[in-house]
Order: C-alpha cells, then sequence, then structure tokens
C-alpha cells in the first residue's frame, strides 16, 4: 500500500514537471519571438516611431500666384512687408523688454497683451513668435539703429496681399482671410503642428474667400513645403535637419481692362448699380462692375472691428455684387428677345403694322396695360417699335404668345441660368413659368403676366451678366463664346450657338439696322448719347418700373422717395457695323435708361477701344 502511493506521488511529480518544464520552454520561445520582432522583422517600424517621436514636422507656406489684367498689368500681387520676430526663451523679463523696445517700435496695449498670452508657450518650446507685424519704415530704421540692444529681437520679411486698384476690382478679384483648415491639404503632417508653420505671410495661413481668389484658390496657392526639426524628450525645438521647399502658386491672367473698368467706376460714380462689359471675339469679360464697392486690401490684411461693421450695416450693401447676384426687371432691353420670339413663331414679320394709342387693353378683363408716351406712336411697325420704344406693339405681341413657348424662349437667351464660366456665386435670377407661380404664389398663371413679359416687367427678373451675355448673343448673331475672367487659354473655350430656322440672317441684319436706330437714328429712345463718341453704336435701353402706376403724375408724387424710382438699363455693342464689344450698365433708382445708364456704356466702349 505504501509502495502504491508513493509510486502514484512520483508519477504526479512527474506530472507537474513536464507540465512546468513545457511552460519555460514556451515562454522562452516566446521571449525569442519577441526579441526577433523588436531587432529584425519590426526593426523599420520601431525605428520610424522613434524618429517620430524625434522628429517634428512643420508645414512652410508657399507664395500665392499673381493675378494680371489682360494687357499683363497686374491686379493682385504679393508685396514684402516686415515684422518683429522675438525669441521668448531668450527673453528673461518679459515687462522689461516690452518696456524697452517701446520707444524704437510703437506697441499697442493690444499688441502686449497678445504676446504676453503667447510668450510662455512659444518659450517653453523654443518657438518664435511676432511681437508686431507691418512695421513702418520709420520704426525698422530705429530697429536697425540699435538692434545691438536687442539679441533677442530680429526683423524678418512677410508679404501681404495687395492690390493697386483695392476699391474697384473688389467684387470681381475677391478677397483672402486666415484658415483653420489648411491642414486638409498635407494630411500627412499632423493638424496640431500646423500652429507652428514656417509663414511667409505676415497674416498667416490664408486662402481664397471670394472672387478669383476663390474660384482659383488651387490654382493660386501652391504647394506646401515642410521643414524637419530635431526636437528633445522635453519637446523643445533643438535644430533644423531638412526641408522641402514650397512651389509658388501660378499666376492667373485675365481677360479685365484696368481703365475700362476706371472708367466703369468713373461715370458710375457713388450711384448704385453695375457694368459688364465682353470680348465679343473671345468671351472674355473686360468690365465686371459693382457698386458701392468696399477695399479688398483691408479685408485681406487686417480689418478693424469697427470698420467691418460700417460696411456690414452700410444700407448700399457694399459686399453685395450687383454685377452677378442683382436682380432686375429687364424692361424694354427685352423688346428685341420678344421681337425675335414673334418673327420665328410666324406672329409677326418685319412689315407688320399696328396703331398704337399709347395703351393695350387686355380683352378677356378691359385691364389697360399703358405705354410710356401719351398718345402712343401712331402706326408702328416692328423697326420703329424698336426705335421709339412701342410697350403697346410688344404689349400685342406678348398677348399671342404661349407662355411656355416664350419661358423656354428667354431661357434659350441665357435668362433664368447662370451664364458665366467661372464667377463666384453668380445668380440664375428668374425666367418665371406657371408652375413657378403657382408653387410659390399658390396662384394659377393669367394673360396679363404674358403681357408684362412682353415689356419686360412682371415677374422676370435678369442679372446685369445676363444682360451683356445677352447684348453678346445679338451682337454676334447667335454665335458667341460664354463668358468667362480668365484668358482662354486657361478655361475651356465654350461656343454657344442660339439658333431658330425661321429666324434667318435677313432677320438678323434687320434687328441690328433697328437697334443702330435706337441710338442713331433722330427717334430712337437712346438718341441723346449718339455724339458722346465717334463711332456707330446699336443697342435698347429701358427704364425698369418699381412701383405700377397709371399716370405720370403718380409717379411724380412717387419719385419723392429716391428707392422707388425707376432703375436705369441699357444694353450696347460696338463699334458697328463690325461690334467687338458688349457692354451692359444698370444704375438704381436712375430713371432714364438712355439719358441715364447710356453714358456710362458709351464711355466704357470708348475706354476699350482706345479712343
Amino acid at each position: 500500500m505504501i509502495f502504491e502511493e508513493r509510486q502514484i506521488e512520483k508519477n504526479n511529480f512527474s506530472s507537474r514537471a513536464i507540465i512546468l518544464f513545457v511552460i519555460i520552454i514556451l515562454g522562452l520561445f516566446a521571449v525569442l519571438v519577441q526579441v526577433f520582432t523588436l531587432q529584425i522583422s519590426g526593426y523599420n517600424d520601431y525605428q520610424l516611431a522613434a524618429l517620430k517621436n524625434k522628429n517634428y514636422t512643420v508645414p512652410v507656406q508657399a507664395l500665392r500666384g499673381e493675378i494680371f489684367d489682360r494687357n499683363g498689368k497686374v491686379l493682385i500681387k504679393n508685396e514684402p512687408t516686415f515684422d518683429l520676430i522675438t525669441q521668448p526663451n531668450l527673453i528673461d523679463d518679459i515687462d522689461s523688454f516690452l518696456d524697452e523696445i517701446q520707444p524704437v517700435i510703437f506697441l499697442s496695449e493690444s499688441d502686449k497683451f497678445q504676446y504676453k498670452k503667447l510668450q510662455k508657450e512659444k518659450a517653453y518650446a523654443n518657438k518664435e513668435l511676432v511681437l508686431k507685424k507691418d512695421l513702418s519704415a520709420a520704426e525698422i530704421a530705429r530697429f536697425n539703429v540699435r538692434s545691438f540692444n536687442f539679441q533677442n529681437a530680429f526683423i524678418a520679411k512677410r508679404y501681404r496681399r495687395i492690390s493697386d486698384y483695392p476699391n474697384i476690382f473688389s467684387h470681381v478679384l475677391g478677397y483672402t482671410s486666415r484658415t483653420e483648415d489648411a491642414y486638409k491639404s498635407m494630411p500627412e503632417i499632423p493638424r496640431s503642428h500646423w500652429k507652428d508653420a514656417e509663414l511667409v505671410y505676415a497674416h498667416g495661413l490664408i486662402k481664397g474667400r471670394t472672387g478669383l481668389e476663390e474660384i482659383y484658390e488651387d490654382h493660386l496657392r501652391g504647394s506646401y513645403g515642410e521643414r524637419v526639426y530635431e526636437i528633445n524628450a522635453m519637446g523643445k525645438l533643438v535644430q533644423s535637419l531638412s526641408i522641402t521647399k514650397p512651389l509658388k502658386g501660378s499666376d492667373l491672367h485675365t481677360n479685365l481692362d484696368i481703365e475700362a473698368q476706371k472708367s466703369a467706376a468713373k461715370f458710375l460714380g457713388n450711384r448704385r448699380g453695375a457694368v459688364v462689359a465682353i470680348d465679343l471675339d473671345s468671351g472674355g469679360i473686360n468690365v465686371l462692375y459693382s457698386s458701392p464697392t468696399y477695399s479688398i486690401n483691408q479685408l485681406s490684411n487686417g480689418m478693424n472691428e469697427d470698420d467691418f461693421q460700417i460696411l456690414i450695416n452700410d444700407p448700399d450693401k457694399p459686399f453685395f455684387n450687383r454685377a452677378l447676384k442683382g436682380r432686375y426687371p429687364p424692361a424694354s432691353t427685352i423688346k428685341p428677345a420678344i421681337g425675335m420670339y414673334g418673327v420665328s413663331k410666324n406672329i409677326v414679320n418685319w412689315d407688320f403694322e399696328i396703331k398704337d394709342p399709347g395703351f393695350f387693353t387686355l380683352p378677356e378683363t378691359g385691364r389697360v396695360f399703358r405705354g410710356w408716351r401719351k398718345g402712343g406712336h401712331g402706326k408702328v411697325n416692328m423697326h420703329k417699335a424698336f426705335l421709339v420704344s412701342s410697350n403697346t406693339y410688344f404689349f400685342s405681341l406678348a398677348y399671342q404668345a404661349d407662355i411656355e413657348e416664350l419661358s423656354s424662349h428667354l431661357t434659350s437667351l441665357g435668362f433664368g441660368q447662370k451664364v458665366c464660366l467661372d464667377c463666384f456665386d453668380e445668380d440664375q435670377a428668374l425666367v418665371p413659368t406657371p408652375e413657378w407661380k403657382y408653387s410659390i404664389m399658390n396662384a394659377g398663371w393669367v394673360k396679363g403676366d404674358t403681357v408684362n413679359l412682353g415689356v419686360g416687367q412682371g415677374y422676370l427678373l435678369v442679372t446685369p451678366m445676363q444682360l451683356a451675355n445677352y447684348a453678346s448673343l445679338l451682337a454676334k448673331k447667335g454665335a458667341f463664346n460664354e463668358p468667362a475672367i480668365v484668358k482662354q487659354e486657361k478655361v475651356k473655350k465654350s461656343l454657344k450657338i442660339w439658333q431658330d430656322n425661321k429666324f434667318n440672317d435677313s432677320d438678323w441684319n434687320k434687328l441690328h439696322q433697328a437697334l443702330l436706330g435706337v441710338i442713331e437714328s433722330d427717334y430712337g429712345t437712346a438718341r441723346s448719347i449718339r455724339d458722346l463718341k465717334k463711332f456707330q453704336v446699336a443697342g435698347k435701353s429701358g427704364t425698369a418700373e418699381l412701383v405700377s402706376l397709371d399716370s405720370k403724375e403718380a409717379y411724380q408724387e412717387v419719385r419723392t422717395s429716391e428707392l422707388l424710382r425707376d432703375h436705369s438699363i441699357i444694353i450696347v455693342f460696338g463699334p458697328m457695323p463690325n461690334p467687338k464689344y458688349a457692354v451692359s450698365v444698370v444704375i438704381e433708382n436712375g430713371e432714364s435708361g438712355g439719358a441715364v445708364a447710356g453714358p456710362v456704356a458709351i464711355e466704357v466702349l470708348k475706354s476699350l477701344i482706345n479712343e
């Protein structure tokens, strides 16, 4: 019995020993595997991780491309500026340092506050800190004389985004401002490192916010570089190890014309409105001006809160781009489009006459639509209707139109849609349809709505950009290029063709003769501008009513409020007979189209053809 118990005990001990031995062997094997992984197979991965802990990569900002007009003149440039940079880790007493440098470099209380706020953080990490941006020439001179007293500070060159024409091109060029999402362009650099980016612009990491600066952001921005620093265990920068230089952004060459834009600004003056001019051969936009304006230099390089609030609260809305977003009734400028529709649908021809008594009566309801001239124009055919701008003729024509067909026709001429290839935030305005009216007003379309469209009133709304595009189509007899601000070698050329087999070359020639007569004949409604130039111009003026009234006497009462006065509108193209440019002008509450908007259009044309 005793022998058996000892044998069992011996067997149990042996089993436990074997199990322990196996465990030890497995443990040793696991250790060997881990050593192999650390020393051989995973060496590169762990080496990379170690380097990442030892290295600190920051982005290096690139200079943006510059922007030029069609003659190669600079519109936006990178202008050098100079900042005072400090090394906070070398400054023992921050208050004494600021007191000592104050007589040399003027510092506001805000400058001092911001500096003290960041000084400790930058000193700990051995990083530089800007004390003051955009030093004056006098400050630079004073500092250079006394620089031996400030071994912990130096002057470094930075850049500002500057235009020599900051107001007149504000809406088309746009502005830049600081961005917080630059890290998205280089995701391989940790987002937390971007606060230490190596800057070339005085106002930090910037991006385009409006205009060409925003539309062509990727083209202008360039590519960030990167600098790799060695850091110690405390996270302080030790030395620069390497740098990949950034690539400057590409320049942008536009169709804009500085002198013509100056003319638009000069002759529009301080009135609210817009001017757009298009080169008929290329479709290039030579002028895109909206008034009032603001300074893109101030917005791009630091505008104080008070000045910004003044702009925001200005009742004339200087930030509003009237050239692209202003919605206006086209008034009589739409009559060529209505005439084209009438001929193509066999409703009228060039010889068709009516008697114009000065009004049109809607047969269904007896509602009276009045013309602009009391007593009317007598017998008028289409040619005379254009010259004298007979409302009755076009009321009558529109009355016979099918609204779906008419809306489609207006859309084919570029209304109710965006027409510019590279304009910022362009509005498509409105070509009304019965479906639109029902969805918005919960009311059906009536014949009077169609009659109103015949003279560019009612629900139809257009932008100055669309009017210039429409004028280009008329000037080029249906074949024209899609308008673009940037030159064609940078933008794919897009030829547009408006064609109707029932509106032929003879019709186009007659239309041109009629529109030429609007300005050049003794009976044209815009004849007041014919002596302002030495070349011939075709066009159509309009006076857009904001309030529907039954008489001129009633309007005289309403016009005491400037905001209720009619808008002044004109489209022109010339010089005839081979036009090179088309221009649209809208002046809010300017009243008579030919007499008020007309001179602005003529001066812009003169600038473009160098007269």
